[in-house]
């Protein structure tokens, strides 16, 4: 058999993995209208990407429940001191405060930690792993996907492909083409259930239609 060496992120990946799978793990999913967010974006200047948007709103979403992103110790959950948010780019560069900052004050330090990332020269401060993930495998054309918490977080959000479907409209009393995309949640179960789930996806989803707010 042919062989070739695992990269050593290949192998920091399988570790990672290894030990996220000792936890009950579970994933809902929901979809989102991404029409609001896609023309705010085309206005922007600079234009934040899709994950950013993302990112944003799961990060305010958190900041209202943080239960959801605790830890379980005991008997109690340990709520998280501040809402940093990961996102999978080659690495998982992390924003601090996401849920302090304005969408607009997140572009460029988004657009550099992605620069960092694919480079691999992301410094040590920026891998620290923040509270949750979001990962947007909708780049790749995928639509549907239950990414995997990483070992230090109980949340992993992933963004699927937007689409174009026919959806009523009562205003004009016909079908009318809107761009949907899913979204997921893969939680660690113990911290959250799938009622739990739904509703903080359902919030993320509000405040990704109302991008003026992120």
């Amino acid at each position: 058999h042919r062989m070739t060496p695992a990269s050593p992120m290949r192998r920091a990946v399988a570790d990672a993995m290894r030990r996220s799978c000792t936890r009950p793990l579970a994933t809902v999913g929901s979809p989102v209208m991404l029409d609001a967010m896609l023309a705010h974006r085309k206005k922007a200047n600079p234009k934040p990407g899709p994950a950013l948007y993302a990112i944003r709103a799961l990060a305010m979403a958190l900041a209202e429940n943080t239960a959801v992103a605790g830890r379980l110790v005991g008997n109690r959950i340990v709520h998280p001191m501040a809402i940093d948010i990961g996102f999978a780019v080659e690495m998982v560069p992390t924003i601090r405060d996401a849920d302090q900052r304005k969408l607009s004050e997140m572009v460029v330090a988004y657009n550099d930690l992605v620069d960092l990332a694919r480079n691999r020269r992301l410094p040590r401060e920026a891998s620290k792993p923040g509270i949750a993930t979001v990962t947007n495998f909708g780049t790749f054309g995928i639509a549907w996907a239950t990414p995997i918490p990483l070992p230090e977080q109980n949340l992993v959000m992933g963004l699927g492909a937007g689409r174009k479907e026919p959806v009523w409209s009562e205003e004009v009393n016909q079908f009318i083409p809107v761009t949907m995309a899913e979204l997921t949640l893969s939680f660690d179960h113990r911290i959250l259930d799938g009622g739990g789930a739904g509703r903080l996806l359902h919030r993320v989803a509000q405040l990704l239609q109302t991008p003026e707010k992120l």
